[in-house]
């Protein structure tokens, strides 16, 4: 069972810049995920659990699961300083759908 303590635990990235403008390029969220992702057994890619690519509003997207910051602070920085130093939207806390 989900608790709404576990549900908040998450933020998003969003593809647009505070000024409004769409962030490029445009696969900017699948390689920043690429950036975290490891490669199985299969010898194919896999994102990490706890960052995800999708879409908000119609919108490129990165959900960031901030328990990412227990399991490996500096990757949690690297996605925070990514999100300030492109002046990206940032969704804080989210709550995913049921």
């Amino acid at each position: 069972m989900t608790t709404n303590k576990s549900r908040h635990e998450s933020f998003i990235i969003v593809g647009v810049t505070l000024e409004g403008r769409r962030f490029r390029p445009s696969d900017w969220a699948e390689r920043l995920c690429g950036t975290m992702s490891v490669f199985g057994a299969e010898r194919r890619m896999a994102y990490s659990p706890y960052v995800q690519p999708g879409s908000h509003e119609g919108e490129k997207c990165v959900f960031v699961n901030i328990r990412i910051h227990d399991i490996e602070s500096k990757a949690y920085h690297f996605l925070e300083r990514f999100a300030q130093d492109n002046n990206l939207k940032v969704i804080a806390p989210w709550m995913p759908p049921r």
